[in-house]
């Protein structure tokens, strides 16, 4: 496996692209060009989570897909954990790590790995993006944005989200705790790079609002405990993608709550954060991307192409 680090911005160590290709010399190189993730570590724009980045990665690779992990710009720059500033009463918003600088990113990393294309033998065709909460909802953006200015990216050919948030209007009324409705405040701050904003720009960075006839097909997962982001925002972007006409799949787990990574002992803090029925979506998702990303293989192996079974 061909395992390297690529910092997409001169002076910055924040902003990173590790690849997990998949380097495979002997007989499984005559399967050609392979299918790729590109996975986007959730974090509430406050940080990249490390449970939602290389375990992920490893085990797409396991499935035969080349794999790669986008860290984004966030408030807390890199660091690991929720910077403490954000829970202060009063803290300075960074604009030039916020909107648009997450999706952009995005773009660049789709754009280098179609740059190295030939290099790491991906098939530039079956790109899906893969994200978990906020990288979710940064998916999601590129989903709806890809084709537009000023972007004007690579196609993805598929996206998954992961209890994603996908409608800030939605999520700006949701039923929350107090403590809920701070974070949320503070980490659509982080974002945004201001402390106040209008439903009109909130409209601009909700991908079920701007679904239309080129988002790429979408499996989304979620859990109906969920007490961070509501399952709603799972469900709104379902009917989103059911209105346009743009082939889905969506499981809604009964239990768990959010953040959940691979829900088993790989990616746990916790017990609470293993739960064998949500991490059925690994085995859900492959068999989904199988549908668009199988090989094109020989019905038989070269050279025995004659034999009877």
């Amino acid at each position: 496996m061909i395992n390297n680090t690529y910092y997409l911005h001169e002076g910055r160590t924040d902003v990173s692209l590790k690849t997990y290709v998949i380097n495979e010399a002997g007989e499984m190189n005559t399967q050609g060009a392979r299918p790729a993730v590109l996975i986007l570590p959730g974090g509430a724009y406050l940080n990249c989570s490390d449970r939602e980045a290389e375990p992920i990665a490893l085990r797409f690779a396991a499935m035969g897909y080349h794999a790669f992990v986008l860290r984004y710009s966030t408030y807390g720059e890199g660091k690991p954990g929720f910077p403490e500033e954000i829970f202060q009463p009063e803290f300075e918003v960074k604009p030039h790590l916020a909107h648009p600088a997450p999706v952009m990113e995005v773009a660049m990393a789709m754009q280098m790995i179609a740059d190295h294309a030939k290099e790491w033998c991906v098939d530039t065709e079956k790109i899906a993006i893969c994200g978990f909460s906020a990288g979710s909802h940064n998916a999601a953006m590129y989903g709806v944005y890809w084709n537009k200015e000023p972007i004007n990216g690579v196609k993805p050919a598929a996206l998954i989200l992961a209890y994603p948030l996908t409608d800030y209007l939605m999520m700006k009324v949701a039923d929350q705790n107090d403590m809920m409705k701070m974070f949320f405040k503070r980490s659509t701050s982080a974002f945004l790079g201001k402390k106040i904003w209008t439903d009109e720009e909130l409209i601009l960075v909700s991908p079920a609002l701007l679904v239309d006839e080129n988002t790429p097909p979408t499996f989304l997962w979620a859990t109906a405990k969920d007490g961070m982001v509501p399952v709603q925002q799972s469900l709104r972007m379902s009917q989103a993608l059911a209105d346009h006409k743009i082939p889905f799949e969506l499981h809604v787990f009964e239990e768990g709550d959010h953040g959940l990574a691979l829900a088993d002992q790989s990616t746990a803090m916790a017990y609470e954060q293993i739960n064998a029925d949500a991490a059925q979506w690994v085995g859900l998702a492959e068999r989904w991307l199988a549908k668009r990303f199988a090989l094109q293989l020989p019905e038989k192996l070269p050279g025995f192409e004659n034999s009877v079974v």
